[in-house]
């Protein structure tokens, strides 16, 4: 690739002083967060035409990689139906659309299709459109909607007459998308977002028919470390509103048939104590981490005595057992667990009479409860994958055992055959002694050895587990000899709970040398070497990819931070962008100086050095509420400045979209047509 061809855009540096703790940083590229400066957006554009011209010769090759990502997706695919209040929903897609078209039939699924929105239509004229929180009214007649079409996930709320095809007067702005109806099929309960920060924080109520003025506000949430929102019970009796901070959650709630009603405080909130509460029969279930159950545990108590002081255990907490989530049915109670890093689904019955685990004997998978919203039925729905098989969905009949396979994901093309790959999981240990788990997956013809270009992925906080699942997509990376690895690092709760802890606030560092000691596992063992070794995370994963390209810049040939959160300390020390506070428990508050100190001495940003960096793709988006645009065009500016190599430096910034990136259903491809030609360019793998 001819450097000289294209001139780097160079920022021009304009010395800003900040100033905490009696420590000065100097930050020269601060001028670049004002997204109303001309200069500010010809730098942006100027940018994006850098990256243009240096990937101009892998135009064609993007896509020929786009088409045949294209190719292997079912175009008139559709999910597989499930039923509600005596109606079976569906959502499906046709061939040559980008959006989804959602329909119901009444009764049975020989019943004519009764199309509810249809996304293509809806999306006309908008260059990002996004249909969300779709809510059906007790009598089927109604539905509420939320519609998006600048990405910066502010929905308005809108309601439709599913009968005569209405839309109404009713316009609800700066909300989630989402609503529950009360049983009275007039109310209508919604989260609504603060202008600025976007943090959810209050719930109101809208009458059907009258003005958005007038709606009345349930509760708000005043601490700007929660966030609030509103849902549903199970068993349709309750309404319930939860506040939830990254350490601690509350709930309140009122009956579905009393919607004007008294709130009701389920249990006040209690700081580092989290619960979420499940109804059945006259008791509800509440599955929390009280008193110091680190995994898990799931608790009962009487409809009428809610407090915590009241509950009692139900499924005592396990030492080597995450207890993730409970689904309750009319005679069953269903647990979704981890162990030792895999899903595991058990099924009870109520009446005590049978208790077993659904059989999983793969090596590494991928098993997870699906959509049960009907509650009196014997039959559960999961999904199963791993990284060489494809996508089902099962229906399970927890009485007789049977299973019933309603839909694998097809893999169109014909040359897909999941014997040609081979996936496993590895350990590395890490510099403290702990090993580390790595799901591996490659084509069966792949070679390991120091040639092999590998791509290791990792996300690594929030408690957010990246598991190894399967993608038609990746298959364009693995069918030209690449093998592709996710890197469980502790940040992540693939290993329980404790897995987290140790990979946050002042242990945060571990999620970073956790990534970089997989590399050099990887390297020891001979899989690849650094010139063939790419690394890739987004969002708080390109957190992670700064942090390791400070810390370890030689062990990787190239590397992709998407949308990156890479200028911690300044980031969190600015309570007016969009969910700063919401992160104290993640990062910690700089307003602390222990807390400063810490972040400080690993944020990206504030630690770019005069070294040689590896090459490097930045990709972000204008309107990005999760991370704003700003960030990487900084870090870029100042690496452009600070490293001492000849290797790649560019950003890709597209200037229509937010964090997700492209609304479109296949426009999404593209962007990930871009990133894996970056890595195979590198390799020397560009095709016509």
């Amino acid at each position: 690739m001819n450097m000289s061809e294209a001139k780097a855009p160079i920022a021009k540096k304009i010395p800003f002083t900040l100033e905490k703790h009696g420590d000065v940083r100097v930050d020269n590229y601060y001028w670049l967060s004002d997204k109303e400066n001309p200069e500010v957006i010809a730098h942006l554009k100027a940018e994006k035409q850098y990256y243009d011209s240096l990937t101009a010769h892998t135009k064609p090759f993007q896509e020929l990689l786009f088409n045949e990502m294209k190719a292997r997706i079912k175009e008139d695919d559709a999910s597989v139906p499930y039923k509600q209040n005596g109606y079976w929903y569906i959502t499906r897609y046709e061939t040559g659309k980008e959006y989804p078209i959602y329909s119901r039939k009444k009764g049975s699924l020989d019943a004519s299709e009764e199309i509810m929105f249809d996304g293509n239509e809806m999306a006309k004229g908008h260059e990002y459109f996004s249909i969300g929180g779709i809510a059906i009214s007790p009598n089927n007649k109604l539905a509420a909607f939320g519609v998006d079409t600048v990405s910066r996930r502010q929905y308005t709320i809108r309601i439709k007459n599913l009968e005569t095809g209405e839309i109404y007067e009713d316009t609800i702005e700066n909300t989630t998308g989402g609503s529950v109806w009360a049983d009275d099929n007039k109310t209508l309960f919604y989260t609504k977002k603060d202008e600025v920060t976007l943090r959810s924080d209050k719930i109101m109520k809208h009458k059907f028919g009258t003005p958005a003025e007038e709606d009345v506000l349930v509760f708000h949430e005043k601490d700007d470390t929660f966030g609030t929102y509103v849902y549903k019970s199970k068993s349709k009796k309750y309404i319930y509103i939860g506040s939830y901070s990254t350490l601690t959650s509350e709930y309140q709630y009122l009956r579905s048939d009393d919607p004007d009603g008294e709130l009701q405080m389920f249990s006040p909130r209690e700081r580092g104590v989290e619960y979420s509460v499940s109804h059945y029969g006259s008791h509800f279930y509440i599955l929390t981490n009280k008193d110091g159950a680190t995994n898990f545990k799931l608790m009962k108590t009487d409809e009428n005595a809610t407090t915590s002081d009241r509950w009692e255990e139900f499924i005592p907490h396990r030492e080597d057992v995450l207890l993730e989530d409970v689904d309750m049915f009319k005679d069953y109670y269903v647990i979704s667990e981890r162990s030792n890093g895999l899903n595991q689904i058990k099924i009870n019955r109520w009446d005590g009479s049978d208790s077993y685990y659904l059989p999983f004997d793969s090596e590494t998978y991928t098993a997870g409860v699906g959509r049960n919203p009907d509650f009196d039925t014997e039959i559960l729905r999961y999904s199963y994958n791993s990284m060489t098989t494809p996508s089902s969905v099962i229906d399970f009949n927890m009485r007789t055992k049977e299973k019933e396979v309603k839909k694998e994901q097809e893999v169109l093309g014909g040359a897909f055959d999941k014997n040609n790959y081979k996936e496993k999981r590895i350990w590395a240990t890490a510099r403290d002694g702990v090993k580390i788990p790595m799901s591996i997956v490659y084509h069966k013809d792949t070679e390991l050895n120091q040639e092999t270009p590998v791509l290791q992925y990792a996300y690594g906080s929030y408690g957010h587990t990246i598991d190894p699942y399967f993608s038609t997509v990746r298959l364009s990376l693995l069918d030209r000899g690449f093998v592709y690895i996710v890197a469980h690092i502790r940040g992540g709760e693939y290993l329980g709970r404790p897995w987290y802890e140790n990979g946050k606030l002042l242990k945060k560092k571990n999620t970073f040398t956790d990534f970089i000691d997989c590399s050099k596992y990887l390297l020891e063992q001979g899989y690849t070497s650094p010139k063939h070794l790419y690394a890739m995370g987004g969002s708080a994963g390109g957190l992670l990819m700064g942090a390791v390209i400070n810390m370890a810049p030689g062990l990787y040939n190239g590397v992709i931070a998407a949308v990156p959160f890479v200028d911690v300390v300044t980031t969190m020390l600015d309570d007016s962008i969009p969910l700063t506070t919401g992160e104290y428990d993640e990062w910690g508050n700089p307003n602390d100086k222990t807390y400063y100190d810490y972040m400080k001495s690993y944020s990206p940003y504030d630690q770019v050095v005069a070294q040689e960096y590896p090459n490097l793709l930045v990709t972000t988006g204008l309107h990005d509420s999760q991370v704003q645009y700003f960030e990487p065009a900084k870090w870029e500016a100042k690496l452009r400045e600070m490293k001492t190599d000849k290797n790649l430096l560019m950003m890709d910034i597209n200037m229509d979209t937010g964090h997700g990136g492209a609304s479109g259903r296949f426009e999404s491809l593209r962007e990930v047509a871009k990133e894996y030609a970056f890595f195979l360019d590198l390799e020397g793998k560009v095709t016509e």
